[in-house]
């Protein structure tokens, strides 16, 4: 089973931008498509990305459309999640996650512990 390890998370000001990475033990990232959801406090989770096998962004969530971009390096076996004009309501545990289109929407599973990201005024 694929165990994914995410990092970059962190403290920025609202305005500012991360990047946030995603690997994996046990098998490659390469195999599926891989993206993003998130937990925000007292929020359902979110799914917010969905990147291909080739590195394209099959699926960007309303709520980050036009702040973020998903994308992912075969060699380096990594997923990212470039993130600017950061939102106090960006604050959340964002997890890296297999991800797949399923009767009109997109399934996420095997997800990572998660990186915190706080955005604070």
């Amino acid at each position: 089973q694929v165990q994914l390890v995410e990092s970059g998370g962190g403290s920025v000001q609202a305005g500012g931008s991360l990047r946030l990475s995603c690997t994996s033990r046990g098998s490659s990232l390469n195999d599926y498509a891989k993206g993003w959801v998130r937990q925000r406090p007292g929020k359902e989770r979110e799914g917010i990305s969905c990147i291909n096998r080739s590195g394209g962004n099959a699926f960007s969530a309303a709520s980050v459309t036009g702040r973020s971009t998903g994308s992912r390096d075969k060699a380096k076996n990594l997923v990212y999640l470039e993130m600017n004009n950061l939102r106090l309501e960006d604050t959340a545990r964002y997890k890296c996650a297999t991800c797949w289109y399923c009767v009109g929407k997109y399934e996420y599973a095997d997800l990572g512990h998660g990186t915190q990201v706080i955005v604070s005024s």
